[in-house]
């Protein structure tokens, strides 16, 4: 039992201009963030895809909605497919919730999980996808936290690992989970 994931994080948002780490609050696109919803589409509507399953965030299901207007791929919004939790930090400055990157590997944010706990919520996610799914292509539309899950679950590689790498955008990343 196999599926085949591309992964895409969703679009710019007004959060990301601004410099702040939005993590479990919705976040709104901004205008290059929209532009860039469209280009999503462009590269993803004719490119296999049976179905698209989305991060409940809004502005992951602002990204697939734009992109997939009036197309007949079938969008499913699951809440497990969210960024980390940041608890008190939902909102603050990138770099000061960067600089709890170490500490949060395992101990969660006041008030909110630790990249752990929410990587093993993405990779619960992406288990029932893959049980739902066998030999199906599906785009998965998320943040971080759903990129660290299903590098981590293809990789094997331990969470530490994440402490070494940046996150770099690009448009899209490809994943068969087995």
């Amino acid at each position: 039992m196999s599926v085949e994931i591309v992964f895409e994080t969703h679009s710019t948002t007004e959060d990301n201009e601004a410099g702040r780490a939005t993590g479990w609050l919705g976040g709104r696109l901004s205008a290059a963030g929209r532009r860039q919803a469209a280009e999503l589409g462009e590269r993803r509507r004719d490119d296999g895809i049976t179905a698209v399953f989305s991060s409940d965030l809004a502005r992951a299901r602002e990204t697939v909605e734009l992109a997939f207007q009036g197309s007949s791929v079938p969008i499913l919004f699951d809440w497990r497919l969210r960024e980390c939790d940041y608890g008190e930090e939902n909102g603050a400055a990138v770099e000061r919730v960067r600089a709890e990157l170490h500490r949060r590997l395992t101990e969660p944010f006041p008030g909110g999980e630790s990249w752990q706990e929410a990587i093993h919520r993405v990779q619960r996610a992406v288990g029932d996808i893959r049980d739902r799914g066998d030999g199906w292509r599906v785009l998965v539309v998320g943040h971080v936290a759903t990129y660290w899950g299903l590098e981590l679950l293809v990789s094997g590689r331990p969470i530490e690992d994440l402490e070494e790498r940046s996150f770099t955008w690009r448009p899209g990343w490809e994943f068969v989970i087995r």
